[in-house]
């Protein structure tokens, strides 16, 4: 009997009065099949949430409900309008980097940090003609490492920020308020063994961000895995 989208934005509003966001706060944005709402006997397919969560205060500001993963390009806009995000720094994994998602960002007064895959092939190739493997032991712009030990496994995490945006060409101008290219490596080294475990990530970020505050941050965005999801 319960409107479920009067519902969705009462609790908006409610998590609005018991979240305190400051600036900076990081929100990520992430969807999630929920496991067993598959109903074959209806025919319906399993619920998809695109969710809100606040990296800092761990909880979720506000959520919506999709048919399918797919539809999260569509349904990001649409949970940003239930939020007050003024000052806040959203973070997206790959699906979500769209123009459209970044512009929506911008215009609730927020900053974006969207992850860079192969959905936006331009500009992931000119990250790939940027980017040398050098440059994680000698960088001009700001870097910042750090390294962590435990089970007999070592991990250094590597966080590059490039503010010359010219080295993207006219793509730099397709993002709205695009101040940074930050890129992160995580390099994974078990017992005396050379490593060979290197993951490398890209970034873009309407936020003057500096190398260890993209590094914090990007780490910040899996809290809605391991601690929502």
């Amino acid at each position: 009997m319960i409107s479920a989208k009067q519902m969705q934005k009462c609790f908006a509003l409610w998590m609005d009065d018991c979240h305190q966001a400051t600036d900076g706060d990081v929100i990520a944005i992430d969807g999630k099949t929920l496991r067993g709402t598959y109903d074959k006997g209806r025919r319906q397919g399993a619920i998809h949430m695109v969710s809100a969560f606040s990296a800092a205060n761990q909880v979720v500001i506000g959520l919506i409900k999709t048919s399918e993963k797919s539809n999260e390009i569509t349904a990001i806009p649409e949970l940003l309008k239930l939020l007050d995000i003024r000052g806040c720094l959203v973070t997206i994994d790959a699906m979500g980097c769209q123009r459209d998602i970044a512009k929506a960002i911008v215009g609730k007064g927020a900053d974006y940090l969207l992850a860079v895959k192969g959905n936006q092939k331009r500009l992931e190739k000119a990250f790939n003609d940027y980017f040398r493997m050098e440059m994680l032991q000698n960088f001009e712009g700001s870097s910042y490492s750090t390294q962590e030990e435990g089970h007999g496994r070592k991990e250094t995490r590597v966080a590059l920020v490039n503010e010359v945006l010219s080295v993207l060409g006219d793509i730099a101008y397709d993002w709205p308020e695009l101040k940074v290219m930050g890129i992160v490596a995580s390099i994974r080294q078990v017992g005396d063994i050379p490593a060979e475990d290197i993951s490398i990530r890209y970034y873009i970020s309407s936020k003057k961000l500096d190398a260890k505050t993209l590094l914090e941050s990007s780490r910040s965005h899996w809290s809605i895995e391991v601690q929502l999801h």
